[in-house]
């Protein structure tokens, strides 16, 4: 192959495999190499039952995808000297000043201490705040007292949210652990109250509109529902190489993405397309029509988290190699499931199989969109990584 043309077959026809296997229902992909698009390829189905084929204009719930919008948004009030990394929450919600933590094997929400410092915009960007999630760390104290106050409700606004967490205690000292969390559903929050206009209202302004993103947005329009993928789920959630795909749509519950909902999730509300995606990765690398300044990018990319502290999932454990940067993970060490050029990438997923990535090392970015529930970091999207990384370096 010539240098200039990257082969993809192989990322192809393994994809194909996984579509084959019925692992995934079908996955699209956009790969550059600089700023430069280099592949974009659809395998399989938007819709597995109807047979229609997976296309580039079909429409994804992008979960935790969300999240880089959010934290971009973030960014830029910073570069525009309205927020700083360090402030305190307080400053913007104050609600959620003076906190509380739980002790060590607390067994009550009541068995706690004063935190020893006030959670800061950075913990919120980097997960290291102490505040928690209340879905994948079922039977502890915390799980049970998030989900008693229906914190991630959807019929609620974000300021309901911003209550009930006042309420609630932090699992950690903020800045002393990692956990993922609704941070990035607060941040939303803090978007709303320095720019004082709701969180939809500013992406579109600030992000949506400049970038000409057209199909991202918290819900998808009746006229547009036609374009929205089949959502599924797999045969076990323990094993991703089951064979077996149920069909979904409801979850995470009934109508999501089809209607407007009270929450404007930060956290996991968008819906989104591979081209509008693109436009936001490639809105992400530095050059003539980048969304944030190049000091600012660097920043975001590098690893935050104390030496000899990794990213951890309660139902996965320590993810090695992987810490976290301002939004997104920032690989320090890869390993052997992921492409061996990959140090200081910077990437992030989606509960449903959406990712992104970005390595300045490799000169390298991309988005990788499946449909399919628990599919965030499955063996589907590690192949094609390594794939596609090989590709673009041969």
């Amino acid at each position: 192959m010539d240098a200039r043309t990257p082969d993809f077959s192989a990322a192809r026809t393994a994809m194909q495999r996984y579509v084959d296997q019925e692992i995934i229902p079908g996955v699209s992909w956009a790969v550059l190499r600089g700023r430069e698009v280099v592949d974009q390829q659809c395998v399989g189905f938007a819709d597995r039952e109807a047979k229609t084929q997976l296309r580039p204009d079909h429409i994804f719930r992008a979960f935790s995808n969300t999240k880089i919008f959010v934290n971009s948004a973030i960014m830029l009030m910073v570069e525009e000297g309205r927020i700083g990394l360090d402030d305190p929450i307080e400053k913007f919600l104050p609600q959620l000043g003076h906190r509380k933590v739980l002790k060590q094997g607390a067994s009550s929400l009541a068995d706690v201490e004063p935190a020893k410092s006030p959670i800061t915009i950075r913990h919120l960007l980097t997960h290291t705040s102490g505040l928690s999630y209340g879905i994948f760390d079922p039977g502890t104290v915390l799980f049970k007292g998030y989900n008693d106050a229906g914190v991630l409700n959807p019929l609620t606004p974000l300021t309901d949210m911003i209550d009930k967490l006042a309420d609630l205690p932090l699992s950690y000292h903020p800045g002393t652990s990692w956990e993922y969390s609704v941070a990035t559903d607060v941040l939303g929050r803090v978007v709303e109250v320095v720019s004082g206009k709701p969180l939809d209202v500013f992406l579109k302004m600030r992000i949506f509109d400049p970038l000409g993103m057209t199909d991202t947005g918290f819900f998808v329009p009746e006229a547009q529902q036609g374009r929205l993928v089949a959502h599924y789920t797999g045969a076990d959630v323990l094993d991703p190489m089951k064979p077996g795909l149920t069909r979904a749509d409801n979850l995470p519950y009934p109508q999501a993405y089809r209607r407007p909902f009270p929450r404007l999730s930060g956290g996991g509300g968008l819906v989104s397309t591979l081209p509008d995606m693109l436009a936001l990765v490639r809105a992400l690398l530095p050059g003539p029509d980048a969304l944030l300044k190049p000091d600012t990018l660097r920043q975001m990319m590098i690893n935050q988290l104390p030496e000899g502290q990794t990213i951890r999932f309660a139902n996965l454990g320590p993810m090695p190699g992987k810490g976290f940067g301002l939004g997104g993970a920032v690989t320090f060490a890869p390993t052997q499931f992921d492409p061996p050029n990959s140090t200081g990438e910077f990437q992030w997923g989606g509960l449903a199989g959406t990712h992104w990535w970005i390595c300045p090392g490799a000169n390298t970015a991309g988005v990788l969109m499946a449909q399919r529930h628990l599919g965030f970091w499955n063996p589907f999207f590690f192949e094609f990584k390594r794939l596609a990384y090989q590709a673009v370096g041969s």
